[in-house]
């Protein structure tokens, strides 16, 4: 049995605490959160857990194995580089760290002592992604054209991070993990509407290197909550709109293809297939139990996870190289830039 702790029960954290508790092979052993009220709600609902108001007292016990962070972005470096120096497997929510840096000395002390380092790409998990995944690695979509986003609401602002870095996480975790392209460019351009925060609003274009390109459309400031996510193929065009309760992924067998560019005439430019739209089936387990058996899986075998260290830190990269892109009104900035700059 892996024995686990978790540190933060604000938020996130009590959805990560009742799935560690929830999944065979794991134990949830401690909390630790800075709050009284936290600990008190964490009391109520795992009773059998130890409770402690100092983060570095659960690191240091010996009877915990693996610790789950679930803190501020800004604390996730500290933490989860304490636990991995005590010898502990960490899962750190999403993103891994707030730069580059830290994000690759996190990925290095885990390779050093080989430990696992996951982090905690929600969306990765969802039956509807992995539903995508399947199509995409099957070949049955084709070549990847593009992935448009828009992912939208009425807040949640936050104080410590931009929109960019709370919802557009989510789209650089799912593009990390289903095109095999990479990106190398990012143009980002943002606002802020709301005094005493960050941006809550911004348009980012993503440049991949077999010339495929993202759209992401990400704002706190919608009046309704849209999750809707466009994927062109050269053999199928996706649609996943995860706040469908039923169908949320669509697959389309449509498309142009190319005709005699030697004829003048339009309709000789390409030729329309219009096909039949399908709905795979979707598992409906949840993702956070699917993720948490595969943190345990991967510290009993050893394994990689799919969203390991190295995913955390791509993405990291893509959410510093957005932010410099914003700071200069949308100029595209090179990845490697970015690298560089770190």
């Amino acid at each position: 049995m892996i024995r686990v702790g978790v540190v933060g029960y604000g938020y996130w954290g009590p959805n990560l605490a009742r799935a560690v508790s929830e999944t065979d092979n794991l134990e949830l052993r401690m909390i630790a959160d800075l709050s009284s009220d936290a600990l008190q709600r964490a009391r109520r609902r795992h009773p059998s857990a130890r409770l402690t108001a100092n983060w570095r007292e659960l690191i240091a016990d010996t009877a915990v194995d693996a610790v789950v962070v679930a803190t501020p972005v800004g604390t996730h470096f500290e933490i989860a580089r304490a636990a991995l120096s005590a010898g502990k497997h960490v899962l750190v929510e999403k993103p891994m760290t707030d730069s580059v840096t830290t994000s690759a000395i996190l990925v290095s002390e885990a390779a050093q002592r080989s430990l696992v380092l996951m982090v905690d790409h929600t969306f990765v998990y969802t039956g509807a992604v992995r539903a995508i995944a399947d199509l995409i690695d099957s070949g049955a979509a084709g070549d990847i054209y593009y992935y448009d986003s828009t992912r939208v609401n009425l807040g949640l602002f936050q104080r410590d991070v931009s929109v960019i870095w709370d919802l557009a996480v989510h789209d650089f975790g799912i593009m990390d993990h289903l095109l095999k392209a990479r990106p190398v460019a990012i143009s980002a351009s943002g606002a802020c509407f709301v005094p005493n925060s960050l941006e809550n609003m911004a348009h980012l274009s993503v440049f991949f290197d077999d010339g495929a390109m993202a759209h992401l459309n990400v704002n706190w400031l919608a009046p309704v909550k849209v999750r809707q996510t466009l994927i062109g193929g050269s053999r199928r065009m996706i649609i996943y709109d995860d706040m469908q309760t039923s169908e949320k992924v669509k697959v389309y067998d449509r498309g142009v293809s190319p005709k005699d560019v030697q004829l003048p005439s339009y309709e000789h430019l390409v030729s329309y297939r219009i096909g039949d739209m399908s709905a795979p089936a979707i598992s409906s387990k949840e993702a956070l139990l699917t993720e948490l058996e595969e943190f345990a899986r991967c510290i009993e075998a050893g394994a990689t996870p799919v969203t390991d260290g190295a995913c955390g830190l791509r993405v990291v990269e893509m959410l510093s190289t957005a932010t410099r892109s914003m700071a200069l009104r949308g100029q595209p900035v090179e990845l490697s830039m970015e690298r560089l700059a770190s």
